[in-house]
């Protein structure tokens, strides 16, 4: 399988969609710039929503579900947001089809037009606040901390499968607040949130901060995000949370009586993560062999394999692989045993391997004799020979171990592939060998579109963790109140 593997010093993109699609994560439909996630891409997205749910739970939040349809006119109350959206809308204008009387098969039946047209969700801030607006009426109904997990449409026309398409899987999060604060500290944890999750699941180091004006979310306040480098140097949003101020609950006329007892709007965020993490994912740590997963979101940790030439032996390693895989199951950990009897086992071993599971085991008479078995890692492609006896503590130590290192070694590429950037020369010269550039911007969306329309640059976010240092814009030499992360990004 790993012949047909594109490299990816030869076309990184291609390299990309032959793991996505020969990996079996998802294909193209027959709708076009849509998906169809594959059972194996959908499990790993499965232990996402797993991990992802249980964190938003553990910090008070709560799942519901809110329509797929919106009224278009609940777009024109939120001007910027609408302005945001408007390109990417797919609008309902009729609900009945019909046979054509002229035989041109079936037709939209114009007698069935809607007396207002529905938008199919891109987001859900505007049907959300409107359903807010009956819930809330005062500060004892607050915080409202609710989440959806669903799917939105944007009808984008340059697609890449996970990446960007006109269908996609998502969670987003909708808060009310009866302070400015309150909710300033739920769009902070939020970050935080999907920033512990990107760095201790995914093993994907990310940057935190905020975004420019120029890139915040149609109708937010402030837009905190994460961002990831991948290997070919692009930079990937990984995840944002907004603070919305009281604009959704103006637009929407979401009071509250507060403890002053005198009405006030509620304070709102929004935040939300999708399948791009699955984007990331491929992308983050997987090589010229195919798929590396890192074993806590990996639907199959470890894979048994048995060497065998006749049912005898065949029957004999499965006693022992029973004994095994119970002995690891009884650690949480998920096993698979292969004893497909229509492929050799070279075959399997390049499928698990392409396919990205973290540890393999390879068992035959020789190993059944001597008590052992041959243990593959994944991520490093080294083998080695273990006995059974306490197999599953030290399975679960390498699993560890190749958590840690995919961190590690993504952690250190980016490390690598960051440079502090004094003068324009400098930043038009490392831009082309991507990476984040480190550099002063003079603050103004003019210098921030003129770079972008130069070096096809953008700011990717304005840290929040580093101390900031004036100095002088690269592009425009102005005074500059610190440092910004720039990339090229997907």
């Amino acid at each position: 399988m790993a012949k047909e593997l594109t490299k990816r010093e030869d076309n990184y993109s291609q390299w990309y969609n032959d793991i996505v699609t020969k990996a079996n994560l998802a294909e193209n439909s027959a709708v076009r710039g849509c998906m169809v996630i594959k059972p194996y891409g959908y499990a790993i997205w499965e232990r996402m929503q797993a991990a992802l749910d249980k964190m938003f739970k553990d910090t008070g939040h709560e799942n519901a579900y809110f329509p797929l349809f919106i009224p278009k006119s609940f777009f024109s109350k939120e001007a910027a947001h609408v302005e945001g959206f408007a390109k990417e809308c797919a609008v309902v204008t009729h609900y009945r089809l019909k046979n054509d009387p002229n035989g041109k098969g079936i037709v939209v039946d114009e007698d069935a037009k809607l007396e207002e047209e529905l938008i199919i969700r891109p987001t859900s801030e505007t049907i959300i606040w409107d359903t807010y607006r009956n819930w809330i009426q005062s500060y004892r109904d607050l915080p409202l901390l609710i989440n959806q997990w669903a799917n939105v449409v944007r009808w984008e026309m340059r697609t890449r499968l996970f990446l960007r398409t006109a269908e996609f899987l998502w969670q987003e999060g909708h808060t009310a607040h009866a302070t400015k604060q309150e909710a300033l500290a739920e769009a902070e944890q939020m970050l935080y949130v999907y920033s512990d999750f990107a760095e201790n699941w995914m093993a994907v180091p990310v940057l935190r901060g905020v975004k420019s004006p120029n890139e915040r979310f149609a109708g937010a306040v402030e837009t905190y995000c994460i961002e990831a480098l991948m290997q070919d140097g692009k930079a990937l949003q990984a995840g944002t949370s907004h603070f919305l101020g009281q604009n959704f609950a103006k637009a929407f006329d979401v009071k509250f009586l507060n403890r002053e007892n005198k009405q006030d709007y509620v304070w709102a965020t929004s935040w939300g993560v999708s399948t791009r993490l699955m984007g990331a994912l491929v992308m983050a740590h997987s090589d010229d062999n195919g798929l590396v997963l890192p074993p806590k979101l990996a639907p199959v940790q470890v894979v048994i394999v048995p060497i065998y030439k006749n049912q005898e032996q065949l029957d004999a390693i499965s006693e022992k692989v029973a004994e095994i895989k119970s002995l690891l199951e009884a650690r949480n950990i998920r096993v698979k045993f292969d004893a497909r009897d229509t492929h050799k086992p070279g075959f399997k071993f390049a499928e698990w391997e392409f396919k990205g599971v973290p540890v393999r085991l390879a068992i035959g008479p020789r190993d059944l004799e001597q008590e052992t078995v041959e243990v593959a890692r994944r991520d490093t492609l080294e083998k080695e020979t273990l006995y059974i006896k306490n197999l599953d503590q030290k399975i679960l130590n390498l699993l560890d171990q190749i958590q840690k290192n995919l961190y590690q070694k993504a952690l250190d590429f980016r490390n690598l592939n960051t440079h502090k950037i004094d003068s324009w020369d400098d930043f038009l010269v490392q831009i082309e060998k991507g990476g984040f550039l480190l550099a002063h911007w003079d603050g103004t969306a003019e210098t921030e579109q003129k770079i972008k329309e130069e070096t096809k640059a953008t700011i990717r976010l304005i840290p929040i963790e580093e101390s900031p240092k004036e100095g002088k814009c690269i592009y425009s030499g102005e005074p500059s109140a610190q440092r910004v992360y720039f990339a090229r990004a997907y």
